[in-house]
């Protein structure tokens, strides 16, 4: 009887777990806050995971904000008395990658409150992008609400043209003199300024202050997937597989500008949008064949 399989995908707006045995039953737990150590958090979360679908023997998790190798041994560690007896863990970089286009070379943009980019080839990998909202992350639901919030606070200054968006923007912060006070304050305000990206792409048909950010997000993550398989030998005379994941992609603003970019550089690309995400993917990580160059990102421990 194969091993009972817990499958976890953390990111930072929410979590989701699911059980081999039920696949598409769903438990949303909270997101993780990646500023603050993450292994602990997932603990946490397998925890939850397990008291609402039952006992597992393996945890396959794909998250952000993972730190180097070891954290899946810390991980282990900290499930000692679950009967959790191996853990494979991976940035969900990789997850996002096996739900959208399996094992097939090609690259992957994974879009939602932050962004990472990963790129496979027969023999090469390449990681683009994934460094978090304060370094990194361009062209992510947080760049894009945070965006949004700086062209509000341009208009309110006088230093910008007025957008639509300041009058949904006073529906949470009515003086906006003290948003910024409020916003720093908050543990969780990487996915609360990534929850305006939905508003900004909303308004992009009518108001072009929010049109221009979502058209230089696209450009950003095109940016992104290009360099990607330029980095892995994938050329433009190479007829690659163009994986779109995440909420970011249902906006037709963003995923038509998106295309539109990709295809000029590389004219044979085919597009696809994977199902699942990376809830999916994290159920493939204990079937990922020890051939793939994907396995090599994959942290693994058992007792």
């Amino acid at each position: 009887m194969s091993a009972r399989v817990l499958a976890l995908d953390a990111g930072q707006t929410g979590s989701r777990a699911s059980g081999s045995d039920e696949p598409e039953r769903v438990v949303e737990i909270g997101g993780l806050v990646t500023d603050r150590p993450v292994v602990a958090q997932l603990a946490d979360r397998v925890r939850t995971g397990l008291a609402h679908l039952g006992a597992a023997t393996v945890v396959a998790i794909g998250s952000s904000g993972l730190p180097g190798q070891g954290g899946a041994s810390e991980l282990l560690a900290l499930l000692a008395g679950t009967g959790v007896q191996r853990v494979l863990l991976t940035h969900d970089s990789v997850t996002n990658y096996l739900a959208t286009l399996g094992p097939s070379p090609g690259v992957v943009v994974a879009a939602g409150t932050g962004v990472v980019t990963l790129a496979v080839s027969e023999t090469a990998m390449a990681r683009v992008d994934g460094w978090g909202y304060l370094i990194g992350d361009a062209g992510s639901g947080y760049w894009i609400g945070r965006a949004g919030l700086d062209a509000v606070l341009r208009a309110f200054d006088g230093r910008g043209p007025a957008t639509a968006l300041t009058a949904v923007v006073q529906q949470e912060f009515p003086d906006l003199a003290e948003a910024y006070l409020e916003l720093q304050a908050d543990d969780a305000k990487a996915a609360r300024i990534a929850r305006y990206a939905k508003v900004v792409t909303e308004l992009a048909s009518t108001d072009q202050v929010c049109r221009t950010i979502c058209l230089d997000a696209a450009a950003e993550l095109a940016h992104s997937a290009i360099t990607g398989l330029r980095r892995v030998g994938l050329g433009a005379a190479s007829r690659v597989e163009i994986g779109m994941s995440g909420r970011l992609f249902g906006a037709d603003v963003v995923r038509g500008e998106f295309v539109r970019l990709v295809a000029d550089a590389h004219p044979d690309a085919r597009f696809s949008t994977g199902t699942g995400g990376s809830l999916a993917g994290a159920a493939l990580l204990p079937s990922l064949a020890a051939a793939s160059p994907l396995s090599s990102l994959v942290d693994t421990a058992s007792r």
